[in-house]
């Protein structure tokens, strides 16, 4: 079986405002859509619709090909439990909204007494429209081998640079189950054996 990446029409431009900022927040595992859906419909019923931007959930989308060989476009997750909100939090009807939406978590760096900080639009450009366009993956397949509990980083795609832990290996898809540190919070991220290189001793 092997996956494809395609450029897909769904590209989000991130839209700069100096009024709107970028934030992130946690949904339960799965909801991401749910939670973005219910968020949407709660800003529309109390009229907040001036406080906020964007409501993005990081994703791509990618062309699979089964085992009867038929080609089928799905969409996939880049950080599962994770949506990008750009709003005005100066506005406490407006961080309640959030804060009270079914399926929502948390603001990522939230803490008692103290709001959550803001991200850089050069952080959310990096997460959201690389995913957008990201080249197709090379064809030809290195002969590599990664062990669980290696170290390797990114070197291709909207994570490069990132360096992280082997979580899994799945030698079958040429893929493998990194652990990167997003935001403070280790994040689960699936990524083919060719987009990525071992960290050697000492760096």
């Amino acid at each position: 079986m092997t996956e494809e990446l395609q450029k897909t029409a769904e590209s989000t431009p991130t839209v700069r405002n100096e009024r709107l900022r970028w934030y992130a927040i946690t949904t339960q595992s799965g909801m991401e859509k749910k939670a973005k859906t219910a968020l949407e419909e709660r800003i529309k019923k109390l009229n907040l619709s001036d406080y906020f931007g964007q409501i993005v959930i990081p994703s791509q989308t990618v062309e699979k090909i089964d085992e009867k060989g038929k080609k089928k476009r799905i969409e996939q997750k880049l950080m599962p439990g994770y949506i990008f909100i750009q709003m005005d939090l100066s506005e406490k009807s407006a961080y309640h909204c959030v804060k009270d939406t079914p399926k929502i978590s948390n603001f990522i760096g939230a803490a008692p007494n103290r709001e959550p900080p803001a991200l850089s639009d050069e952080e959310v450009d990096r997460v959201i429209n690389r995913t957008a366009y990201m080249a197709k993956e090379i064809a030809a397949r290195p002969k590599m081998s990664f062990e669980k509990g290696e170290r390797v980083r990114v070197i291709d795609g909207p994570f490069t640079n990132f360096v992280g832990d082997v979580d899994e290996v799945k030698a079958d898809k040429m893929k493998l189950r990194l652990l990167i540190s997003v935001f403070g919070r280790p994040t689960p991220v699936e990524i083919e054996f060719n987009k990525v290189e071992k960290v050697k001793e000492g760096e």
